[in-house]
């Protein structure tokens, strides 16, 4: 991590994820203060942890430099108190967690090359960065992970850690390649969340969970 804006945003982002993880603890759990700050604190460094562990980077980067576990705490405090005020700020927020999400696939891929892995793994584990956390998070609270059936997700965080991994492979990555990566991830995002577009289903899928929800109306 040795471009100061590609710092300034990853630790954005885990600031940010810190935030929405929280958030959606309080909204999906009746949580005490503890039960909120862990499930923000996985949220904002559990990719990250996942990631070093697998690729031997031990202790993992959010256990050596205190502003990941301070950024991540301080998020999780603040949705804590503000949750009800934070309500109106969804946009702003979903706009910084898409930057967060950009942001982590790219780095999250570098460091598994620098690491020595091919590029698959370091595609995959690019991914897992950006969105392991959020998995974790909504495993604990038994959800269905958001990454398996929200807008485009992990598309957008495969795609950016691609074209990290393309840029390493042809000698031209930098912090221009760097944040052009993230900026193709953030625009497929937002692209998604703009216009509710998902990746596709089994055949049928639609009209199953239609007959399930008239199912359960009628059940109801």
């Amino acid at each position: 991590m040795t471009q100061p804006l590609l710092l300034v945003l990853d630790l954005t982002g885990t600031f940010v994820f810190g935030l929405n993880g929280a958030l959606t603890a309080v909204r999906a759990a009746r949580l005490d203060v503890v039960g909120v700050l862990t499930l923000g604190v996985i949220t904002a460094l559990g990719g990250g942890i996942t990631r070093d562990v697998l690729i031997g980077a031990i202790p993992p980067a959010a256990f050596t430099d205190w502003r990941y576990l301070a950024l991540a705490l301080g998020g999780s405090a603040v949705a804590f108190v503000l949750s009800r005020r934070l309500d109106a700020l969804g946009t702003p927020i979903l706009v910084l967690d898409a930057v967060g999400l950009s942001v982590f696939a790219v780095i999250g891929a570098a460091k598994a090359l620098e690491f020595g892995l091919g590029a698959a793994p370091a595609v995959l584990l690019g991914a897992v960065t950006a969105v392991g956390g959020g998995t974790i998070r909504d495993t604990l609270v038994r959800q269905v992970p958001t990454v398996l059936h929200s807008e485009l997700y992990a598309i957008p965080a495969l795609v950016a850690a691609g074209l990290t991994v393309a840029a390493v492979g042809a000698g031209v990555y930098g912090l221009p390649a760097a944040l052009g990566a993230a900026a193709v991830c953030f625009v497929v995002r937002m692209i998604g969340v703009r216009f509710d577009l998902h990746a596709p289903g089994p055949p049928g899928a639609g009209q199953r969970a239609q007959e399930h929800e008239r199912d359960d109306d009628e059940r109801s």
